[in-house]
Parts: C-alpha cells; structure tokens; sequence
C-alpha cells in the first residue's frame, strides 16, 4: 500500500529521558524548536488542541474562521464560550492561518524562521505534532512567541497552574490551571523528527513539483498534496482498490447543528468537499510510487 503519510518509528530506551514527564528532553526541544522557527521562547503541550483552548479563553467574543477546517478549531472556539463565524476560504488549507487577534494556527506548517517572519514580537504561533503533521510525534504541539511574560503564562497554565521548577516541591500554585504539559516521550520523538525536517521538506519540494508538473498546478504546502476530482468518496474507493491511500482534508463545518451558525451558505467550501482529495505526499516516497500515484489518479479521477 502506497501511504497517503509517512510516520517514523523510533525504540526509545526511557531510561534515558530522566523524569517521563519533565525530562531534559522537554527543555532541549523547546529552544530546538524556537530556534528552527526563529523565536526567542517556547512551550510545550500534550496538544495543540490545548494551547488553542488556552489561547482563547479570555475571549467572549465572535471569532472567524475558514468553514473548511479541522472540527477541532469550531470545537474549541464554542469549549471556550465563544462564538464562531465561518467564512469561505479553501486555500489556507496546508498552511497557517490568522485565528484571532495575534494568535496564529500553524498545525500544517513548520518553516525555518516562520515567526520571524511575523514581524510581531507579542504575537503567539501554535504548532502540531500531531503523528501526521510536518513534524509528527507522539501527539504534542507548541506555542512560541518572543514574549516571554506570555509563553510563562502557557507553561504555568499548562502545568496544573504551577510555577515550574525542576523541583517539584519548589513549585508554587498561582492560578487553577489545567494538565496539559507534554511528556518527554512527546518530546522525544518530535526532536528526533525536527533534526529531519529540512532534508523531508526538500523531499516534498521535489515531490511537488513532479505533481504540478502534471496537474498543472501550483501548490506550495509541505504538508498535503490536493487535487480536484469528481467525487472524492468513490475516487478513495477506487484509488485504495488499486493499493493508494488518499485522503479528504477537510470537510466544512458551517452547517453543523451543534456551531449553530446561521450564516448560510459557503458555496466554496461546500464544493470542497465533495471534490478535494489529498494524495500521497511524503518523503519515503520513489520515483517510481509517484508515477503509480500520478496513473490510477488520472484513472479515477473523473470517475462519479
């Protein structure tokens, strides 16, 4: 089977990483990860999910996002007693967006010197490490920004509403914070997979040039490959018969009863849904599986 995403396997001796939960490791691959993406300050977490969570919860207000998007983000804007309005937007999709305010969602994009290229020292950009993310782990994300006041109040909010300490009993409590620190497993894993980056990223770009090439198209992520088809639900079907994992990154959400949202209809991204397919787009990819791809592809994709 030809994978729509590649997930590293890795052995991992625990009895290197010190305290499983706050291990050296936690720290090292905060200041790795800052310093790739070209911020001064990190936090960790046990999701992305969560730092959004956090990120708006001092809102009570209305916040816009694209329909054509992962149900986490309208789950959380409503978990946060927000309001949400959804707008027509398909092309964000493999990027990052603006959320809110100076709150940005990068959970499908990992660049070097992305927050540099902000421009806003007090802005905060969320990552994923989510196992089919850039940089994919054991679940996990990240917030960095070059706020320091601003990432201690993620960390002491991530961790029970502690200050942190490497000694626990050195802790104090300062607010009712929640359990979302990451682990050092988490950390492990996606520092293993962020030394690994730039050589996936030139991987893909070579990738993507071979397929719009041939689709006359001219996509940039480095997270998902999509194409337009007829019908994207019966085009999975034919392409995973044939032996291709495909995918449909993502469905709107506008209409769902429980956004209740009553905005009406978002013709883009109801037209996304049916036809978008994601295809196979990692690095462990041949020359020769890319070809497989590009032949069933052209096979199946006009098919009802």
């Amino acid at each position: 089977m030809i994978q729509l995403f590649n997930i590293n396997n890795y052995h991992i001796d625990t009895s290197t990483l010190g305290n499983l939960l706050h291990g050296p490791i936690v720290t090292e691959f905060e200041e790795n990860f800052a310093s790739y993406v070209g911020a001064k300050y990190a936090c960790s977490a046990n999701s992305a999910s969560s730092l959004l969570f956090l990120s708006l919860l001092k809102y009570n207000t209305t916040i816009r996002i694209p329909s054509t998007i992962p149900i986490v983000v309208p789950n959380i804007i409503v978990n946060t007693g927000n309001k949400i309005e959804f707008y027509d937007d398909v092309d964000w999709v493999g990027s990052y967006y603006n959320l809110h305010d100076n709150i940005f969602d990068s959970a499908q994009q990992v660049s070097r010197n992305q927050y540099t290229d902000l421009g806003d020292d007090d802005a905060v950009m969320v990552f994923s490490f989510y196992p089919t993310k850039p940089v994919g782990g054991c679940d996990g994300g990240m917030v960095v920004s070059n706020n320091k006041e601003t990432i201690e109040w993620y960390r002491t909010m991530t961790l029970n509403g502690v200050s942190f300490d490497e000694d626990n009993w050195n802790r104090v409590q300062k607010v009712a914070g929640y359990k979302m620190h990451s682990t050092s497993i988490q950390a492990y894993i996606a520092n293993e997979n962020l030394k690994k980056l730039d050589a996936k990223n030139e991987r893909l770009e070579q990738i993507s040039k071979i397929y719009n090439n041939h689709f006359g198209l001219s996509r940039t992520s480095k997270h998902l490959y999509r194409i337009n088809v007829r019908d994207n639900v019966s085009f999975l079907e034919n392409m995973k018969s044939v032996g291709i994992s495909c995918g449909i990154h993502y469905k709107h959400c506008h209409n769902k009863e429980c956004y209740s949202w009553n905005g009406g209809v978002l013709p883009l991204s109801e037209s996304e849904s049916t036809i978008t397919v994601s295809l196979p787009f990692h690095e462990m990819l041949t020359d020769k599986d890319i070809e497989t791809v590009i032949q069933a592809a052209e096979k199946f994709r006009y098919r009802a």
